[in-house]
């Protein structure tokens, strides 16, 4: 996330001006048209235009704006020229900045509507005034927004990227490999286990790529490239449905452009072209 965003969490005594809401109902965002493009909604508060939300938390600002984010209470009538976009529709349209401040309020959001309670011993919890936390007063268990790690590994061999279908994607769409680190693993060990699994092959020089947020619902994607080192490419049939290396000038349905999947195909893909053709 750029500089032009400052996280913090306890909003000021006072400010003036408009500040920008990131306003959620479920997993639908509030949004005017502009142009054309999806805005995030500006106001003082939701109050102002007969809204009501059932919770709010600071974010920090963005280019020395505020940022909020909320949840509405059932049954709200939306202002005029307003509507509700699905998240990640409205991801598409905005920039790597803006998508993270939007990832950040929804998985705040769910971290505080299911840590109400403590999961030790079932009191209810406080929020806390010194972080972003909740904390059981009986038991002093403390609870903060959950981050899940996961991988993502894209692997070359020659002009050739190995690329897979997972079941319930539909028909079409590729993409590279991906799986949840488990407990005791490093985010190496984690894509050597994950490429094996899926696609039964062997890798090496594994080299770290890039991050990204997703809240989807609290991911972080830490993405890699690797080369293939051998074995039969074999789909699990359980995770992976297809898979099979396809030459760069011949890729098939790919990720939408906000994922880093996408970002990492075209990257590689690009460098790839550069090889001779064998």
């Amino acid at each position: 996330m750029s500089n032009a965003f400052i996280p913090d969490f306890k909003a000021p005594a006072q400010r003036t001006g408009k500040a920008l809401w990131v306003v959620f109902e479920a997993n639908r965002i509030l949004i005017r048209m502009e142009a054309g493009v999806p805005q995030l909604f500006c106001s003082h508060h939701p109050n102002d235009h007969a809204l009501e939300v059932s919770q709010e938390h600071y974010l920090g600002t963005y280019q020395e704006q505020h940022c909020f984010a909320a949840e509405l209470a059932p049954d709200q009538n939306l202002p005029d020229a307003h509507a509700m976009l699905g998240l990640r529709d409205f991801l598409g349209h905005v920039n790597e900045t803006m998508a993270g401040i939007c990832g950040r309020a929804y998985q705040i959001l769910e971290w505080e509507r299911n840590h109400q309670f403590c999961g030790k011993c079932g009191q209810p919890t406080q929020l806390r005034d010194n972080e972003r936390a909740r904390t059981c007063v009986p038991c002093k268990r403390t609870s903060y927004p959950p981050v899940a790690p996961a991988i993502m590994i894209l692997i070359h061999d020659g002009r050739k990227l190995l690329l897979a279908k997972k079941f319930g994607w539909g028909n079409t769409r590729y993409s590279a490999l991906a799986g949840f680190v488990e407990p005791g693993e490093t985010l190496e060990t984690t894509v050597i286990r994950e490429t094996r699994e899926e696609v039964g092959v062997e890798i090496k020089n594994i080299r770290y790529f890039g991050s990204q947020p997703w809240p989807f619902p609290n991911n972080l994607m830490v993405a890699f490239t690797a080369e293939y080192a051998g074995g039969v490419v074999t789909p699990d049939g359980v995770e992976i449905e297809e898979a099979a290396f396809f030459d760069v000038d011949e890729l098939p349905n790919l990720p939408p452009g906000i994922s880093i999947s996408r970002r990492m195909i075209n990257q590689v893909a690009e460098e790839l072209r550069k090889l001779p053709r064998p």
